[in-house]
């Protein structure tokens, strides 16, 4: 993948979002602060450790002098800091999560191993799209376990939690590319649970968004049926060389014969096939769990099609 290439800093990558400032700044306040008070006290106690060495001759004396201006001002000093990194820290916190109104909302799916983003028209895509200048709200839920949506240069990170919905919204001031990861560890597909959001010129959001939307209309039903076998999640677990991986290889699976959980045999054909989509848990093949999250509602009869029609092409050699 090529990200977009724009002026970072050392520490961040590019500023493609409004809030991407904000947050720099807590970071560089919180950077500078510390790192301030990092050369002030081992300066301090480098100098205390050459001046105070032991000596020869040199004899302990107990002491019980304080101070007590010097701790009133060691103390409140830090508090002060604190307090004035809580106020821009927790004033970014609700810039970020308090959306404006008139959104584009677009809701996002985390599932091993794979993000899915729907938008207003139900068009379901792996990576995300959005409008330049525009504020863009995303709702977020989780098939399975606990994901987080990280945008790095939206400076964007939001749990999705099983259950339950999250929100999280941006305004992108820069077109391009750029990488979304998971940021929660999620089993042994985390490190390759990563996609793209692309930032649109105006007008190129909804141009992209119509022709994606025709997918089936571009492409022949098995050319679709491919795209779909990636965007849809089966790549994540259905393998297409003849290695077993959470489910059944779809190498040389449809026409055969296959042998369930339940002990009964069953050919795969496209009855088959469609009532597996739907229906995941009603015939489970034996050795494999039922993991598969239904698709009942997430692909239209000519998607499911175009599916059947991509896995009667992969015959063995």
């Amino acid at each position: 993948m090529i990200w977009a290439q724009s002026a970072g800093s050392f520490w961040m990558p590019p500023q493609a979002s409004t809030t991407a400032q904000e947050v720099d700044w807590v970071f560089y306040l919180i950077y500078w602060i510390a790192l301030f008070f990092f050369l002030l006290i081992v300066g301090i106690m480098t100098v205390f450790v050459i001046q105070f060495r032991k000596r020869e001759g040199w004899t302990e004396e107990e002491s019980h002098e304080s101070h007590t201006a010097l701790e009133i001002t060691w103390t409140v000093i830090p508090i002060l800091i604190v307090l004035v990194i809580f106020f821009f820290g927790f004033r970014t916190y609700m810039d970020i999560h308090l959306a404006p109104a008139n959104t584009l909302d677009i809701w996002v799916t985390g599932q091993k191993w794979q993000w899915f983003f729907k938008y207003p028209n139900g068009h379901i895509d792996e990576n995300l799209h959005i409008p330049v200048d525009t504020p863009v709200k995303l709702i977020l839920s989780s098939e399975d376990v606990t994901h987080s949506l990280f945008i790095p240069a939206f400076r964007l990170k939001m749990d999705a939690v099983p259950g339950r919905l999250t929100t999280a919204w941006t305004k992108a001031i820069q077109t391009g590319t750029f990488p979304v990861y998971c940021a929660e560890y999620c089993g042994t597909g985390h490190s390759d649970m990563f996609a793209e959001v692309t930032v649109h010129e105006p007008g190129g959001y909804e141009t992209w968004l119509e022709e994606a939307s025709n997918l089936l209309k571009q492409m022949t039903p098995v050319e679709a049926g491919a795209v779909l076998y990636k965007r849809k999640g089966c790549a994540q677990c259905h393998t297409l060389d003849g290695s077993a991986d959470d489910g059944p290889t779809f190498l040389g699976l449809f026409g055969h014969s296959v042998k369930l959980a339940d002990g009964s045999t069953v050919t795969v054909n496209e009855d088959y096939i469609r009532r597996s989509i739907l229906e995941p848990g009603a015939q489970i093949v034996a050795g494999f769990d039922n993991i598969m999250p239904t698709y009942q509602g997430k692909l239209k009869e000519d998607e499911i099609a175009a599916i059947i029609e991509y896995l009667k092409t992969l015959t063995k050699p």
